[in-house]
């Protein structure tokens, strides 16, 4: 299969575990047979500096021209101690997602054997965790009108939810359940909020479409207690912007590390890849990044192009390295640890 890949590194760490992402997926051509042409593009900080703008033109051009994206990380520190910045990269994301239709965001949560004793849960509580959570991405209150009044001493962010936002992705997320243990869980909280109400309405008017999916309804707050007590007990959640922002970040130190966790975010035309934590910038050039997340979202990728194999055998390859002991400091618990360009090239080398 020939494959034509945007590469969006970004910032901070972004560019050292993508070159890592890069070299298992290369490997991986190279076993399979497959062909992948790597277009490099600006985003976040490094574009702003570059152009004066988080998400150019450009780079929208190559994403679109694409089969593929696979994202590194964007921010940095001199715009995050800077409230008054008017130009920010996270806006660059948020542009990006909505102008490629990203209105899905796929978060799987799932723990390695060789790593359950170095959660911050106890093995009983975590074993067995395989879950999905699909959170809505380009609605909700990161879209909604937000502004000062009254001189500025009143802020406002406004939630604002269609249905069609709703059933858009609820349909991913009972199709994902029916691929897997045909469970469904709606986050939302209805108990106050309206567009809560919108989404529990919608979703259980959707329940007579998929007869063999179970479906569930919990409050926000109820999963955020549950994710750390019975995590085990979940399969798919569906759940708007905000609450799934923060839920998606509960769930993935579960595992261990938030430098294990792949995340993909898709639409109808176009779909991206990426490690689900930020830019990480105090390590920024230190070779001490764990580039397995971003590893991991690449097989995200091949699987979502059908390449179920090729997806398999990077996830061999992460495992073993974990089996192995061979991983960045964060998971070295007091063992050798080994620099991020180090374990890309093990990972490369054992596939």
């Amino acid at each position: 299969m020939k494959l034509n890949i945007a590469l969006l590194a970004g910032d901070g760490i972004g560019p050292e575990v993508i070159d890592q992402a890069v070299k298992v997926s290369d490997a991986i051509a190279t076993k399979f047979n497959h062909e992948i042409t790597w277009k490099p593009a600006l985003t976040g900080a490094a574009a702003i500096d570059a152009v004066g703008e988080p998400y150019p033109d450009a780079t929208h051009d190559i994403c679109v021209a694409s089969d593929a994206v696979l994202f590194g990380a964007i921010g940095h520190p001199k715009y995050d101690n800077d409230p008054s910045a008017t130009v920010r990269p996270e806006q660059g994301l948020l542009k990006m997602r909505k102008k490629l239709g990203l209105f899905a965001n796929v978060r799987p949560t799932f723990t390695f054997p060789s790593l359950l004793d170095k959660s911050p849960l106890k093995r009983e509580r975590i074993e067995g965790t395989d879950l999905v959570f699909l959170r809505e991405l380009t609605g909700g209150i990161y879209f909604g009108e937000k502004g000062r009044r009254d001189e500025g001493e009143t802020a406002f962010d406004n939630c604002v939810y269609t249905r069609a936002e709703v059933q858009r992705l609820a349909i991913k997320g009972f199709e994902l359940a029916m691929t897997r243990g045909k469970k469904l869980c709606c986050v939302d909280k209805a108990n106050v909020l309206e567009t809560s109400r919108l989404w529990r309405e919608t979703v259980q008017a959707m329940e007579k479409d998929y007869p063999e999916v179970e479906v569930s309804y919990e409050f926000v707050d109820a999963v955020a207690m549950r994710l750390v007590q019975w995590p085990n007990s979940y399969d798919v959640l569906i759940t708007e912007n905000l609450f799934g922002d923060i839920l998606t970040d509960e769930a993935s130190v579960i595992s261990g590390s938030m430098g294990l966790m792949p995340s993909a975010s898709v639409g109808t035309e176009n779909a991206l890849f990426e490690p689900i934590h930020g830019s990480y910038p105090q390590a920024t050039g230190l070779n001490i990044a764990n580039p397995m997340a971003t590893v991991l979202s690449a097989a995200m990728m091949f699987e979502n192009f059908g390449l179920q194999e090729e997806g398999k055998a990077i996830r061999a390859a992460v495992n073993k390295a974990l089996d192995a002991g061979f991983v960045t400091e964060d998971l070295a618990d007091g063992g050798k640890a080994y620099g991020t360009k180090e374990v890309g090239d093990w990972l490369a080398a054992n596939i």
